[in-house]
């Protein structure tokens, strides 16, 4: 694959996408809906649906014309017992012709939190790094040993900055099992583009200051009744648990509603479960879908594995939801002890 070292002289180069510009993210729920490719039934992909578009607009560097790009962003927790990295799986069995989208790498790099949001240029060379075009149709897939986890983050991130198509895999592992191509082996070149710096569609995105003025308005008469759902594990979530970051306090917001992101997959194929089941799970958990959403998690990852099932599910309207981008670890971070921002289950 091509690296940043070969962008770094084309970078200054590298058109702005002219696009109309947005109220600050915290004051108004802003947002745009993603515009699914017409030959997809929904923002979630079928392995059969991928395959079909893949055989009639294969990624092609000769072509004009708007491509599928299957974009793998397999992404493992640090301090995973395995050790494993998302470029070794994506070595080891990816779908052909398929590129590799690091969740470690595309992001914003002066950040003292992990994950955090590149720059819209810093985006843009990551974009024409992977030779994606503005244009192409990218489907972003998960590893086959996780089904769906880090896969929708990748994909909001295209979304926060206006990619006009993208779409989920609905899930690799089904992929594997239902016997369609696969490859393996090391990364090949692609020829690099000319990405668009585009602009962020910060009504996507919570900011701390955002989430902390929904924290201190819990159950105050007048408030707007913004709902923060908690992706972590309820040990985690209940202050019972420790974090995975040493030093980190574990616990949840005030007025936090505790969803495992987990609680949304298929137990046995982890993929996304059907739209009605996951109607119902938001239902019971008192999820209001008339008031805005926030969802968060630890580092910004599995918030977006909600956020993707809330819109499955129709919970909610774009413009009402959010992904609190630096989730946990910022909150624990900069909250103070004073603060009484982070409760604990007895």
């Amino acid at each position: 694959m091509a690296t940043f070292s070969l962008l770094r002289s084309a970078r200054t180069a590298i058109p702005r996408l002219n696009t109309v510009s947005r109220r600050p993210a915290d004051t108004a729920f802003t947002g745009l809906s993603f515009r699914p490719y017409r030959s997809f039934s929904s923002y979630l992909v079928t392995p059969t649906e991928l395959h079909e578009a893949l055989k009639k607009n294969p990624p092609s560097s000769i072509s004009t014309d708007p491509r599928v790009i299957p974009l793998c962003a397999s992404w493992f927790l640090p301090n995973g017992p395995q050790k494993r990295t998302g470029i070794q799986v994506f070595r080891e069995l990816r779908i052909p012709k398929a590129r590799f989208f690091d969740l470690d790498r595309v992001i914003d790099r002066h950040s003292p939190y992990p994950h955090m949001l590149p720059s819209a240029k810093e985006f843009a060379a990551a974009m024409s790094e992977l030779g994606i075009r503005r244009e192409d149709i990218v489907v972003v897939y998960d590893s086959k040993e996780l089904g769906i986890f880090s896969a929708p983050r990748a994909a909001w991130t295209f979304q926060v900055f206006g990619h006009p198509r993208v779409h989920i895999l609905n899930n690799f592992r089904l992929w594997v099992e239902q016997g369609l191509p696969t490859e393996h082996g090391e990364v090949y070149t692609v020829e690099c583009g000319m990405y668009p710096i585009p602009e962020l569609d910060e009504g996507k995105v919570a900011s701390y200051e955002t989430v902390r003025d929904v924290a201190q308005d819990v159950n105050k008469e007048g408030a707007e009744g913004v709902q923060v759902l908690d992706a972590r594990s309820s040990g985690r979530f209940s202050g019972k648990a420790p974090e995975p970051r040493e030093g980190l306090s574990s616990g949840h917001m005030p007025g936090a509603i505790n969803i495992p992101f987990d609680t949304v997959l298929d137990p046995q194929t982890k993929a996304f479960l059907p739209r009605d089941k996951l109607k119902e799970i938001f239902e019971q958990k008192g999820v209001d879908p008339a008031k805005p959403i926030i969802s968060s998690c630890g580092t910004g990852v599995t918030a977006c594995v909600l956020e993707t099932a809330l819109n499955e599910a129709d919970i909610g309207t774009p413009e009402k939801r959010r992904v609190y981008d630096g989730s946990w670890t910022e909150w624990a971070q900069r909250v103070k002890p004073s603060d009484s921002l982070i409760c604990k289950d007895e």
